[in-house]
């Protein structure tokens, strides 16, 4: 039975901005790692549209962008989404019972499936067995929050530096 996991980059007050932090050479390599230990992932239409960017090669990339590519492409995806009539290569539209497919995914995968975006997140908080904030020594000030919606009590389960000056920090719901 696989696990749904909601992981993202958070500055020290709790928001997250893909420009505002960006990763470091050592934590880039992390979530190329990372990546290919999924089973999957679960975009809402907008995440989806962002991570498309590793659709393509580019002729600036270094080895750890390629690796990344490779490792993203490599993995099933499925795109929560009511206005998209079409997705990628190796993802599946989700447009309708979300939490019926979740379900049916979590419980015939193994592995995890990364659930990506706070709002999305929030819709499925029934379903999520982990949350993984990457903290950044950074501070926003404003922006879209790591909880998109009140969030029932949390246990700390895990806590580890995962490269230069980036925590990671692993509940689970109390």
């Amino acid at each position: 039975m696989a696990k749904l996991i909601f992981e993202l980059n958070q500055s020290l007050d709790g928001y997250v901005d893909h420009l505002a932090i960006t990763p470091t050479p050592g934590l880039f390599r992390h979530f190329v790692d990372r990546t290919r230990e999924l089973t999957g992932m679960v975009y809402g239409r907008r995440m989806y549209e962002v991570m498309r960017y590793w659709d393509d090669d580019l002729p600036d990339w270094g080895p750890d962008e390629h690796a990344y590519a490779a490792a993203w492409r490599s993995r099933p995806k499925w795109v929560v989404s009511r206005s998209s009539s079409s997705v990628g290569p190796n993802a599946t539209l989700v447009d309708d019972q979300v939490e019926a497919v979740i379900r049916d995914l979590k419980a015939r995968l193994p592995g995890e499936i990364e659930v990506a975006g706070p709002e999305l997140a929030a819709s499925l908080a029934d379903l999520v067995d982990e949350y993984r904030m990457y903290i950044h020594p950074t501070v926003i000030g404003g922006g879209k929050p790591f909880f998109a919606a009140a969030r029932p009590p949390l246990r700390l389960v895990g806590h580890d530096l995962v490269c230069e000056n980036v925590v990671r920090l692993t509940y689970v719901p109390a």
